[in-house]
Order: C-alpha cells, then structure tokens, then sequence
C-alpha cells in the first residue's frame, strides 16, 4: 500500500503558486465570502439547503475496450496530467449528448 502523503502548507512547500498570501490574510472573512462569492470558478458555499437538494449520483460502469487513436491526440490528453482516459470519456460523453442521443443522457 501506497504511504499516504502529509498536505503541505502552500507557502512552505518550495511551489508557493501565485495565491498573494500576504493580502488574503490581511482580508476579513466578509470579504473573502464576497469575492468567493463573485468569483464563477468557485465551489458553492455548501449549505444545509444544498444537502437537501444534493443527489447522490452512482459512477456509470465502464467497459474495457481498445480503440486506436492517434498519437498526438493521445499525447495531448495525457499532458494534461492524470486522469487522461477519463477526460476522454468525457469528450466523447459530451459528444454523443450533444448530438441528442437520449439513452446517454446523465441520469437526472
């Protein structure tokens, strides 16, 4: 079994990022909630509501099939980092329901 790594904190792991840790900590919780808030990247605030709302949707089985691709195209799913095969799989899913094929619609 694999050890588990301990999280590093962002600052001291030697790969700081571009988050300007200097003036988030000078800013109240009020004002990270209203950028948070205005940003469309971020997560929802999590809330009792939204867990009532929540759906718990079950991982669709896959099936193991070999298909050739080519290798640029493959080389470019796998330089976007782990997970290639699964980002494929969502291409092709959004392929196929964007051409309105009903039986691969995503459960609702």
């Amino acid at each position: 079994m694999a050890k588990k790594e301990k999280a590093k904190h962002p600052e001291r792991s030697g790969n700081p990022g571009k988050t300007n840790w200097v003036r988030v900590k000078g800013q109240t919780d009020r004002e990270i909630k209203r950028a948070t808030a205005s940003d469309p990247d971020a997560a929802p605030i999590v809330t009792a509501d939204w867990f009532r709302q929540a759906r718990l949707l079950e991982p669709r089985r896959k099936a193991a099939v070999s298909i050739r691709l080519d290798e640029d195209l493959i080389s470019w799913f796998k330089g976007r980092g782990k997970g290639y095969q699964t980002r494929i799989n969502a291409v092709l899913r959004a392929y196929a329901e964007a051409h309105r094929w009903p039986d691969l619609r995503s459960p609702d």
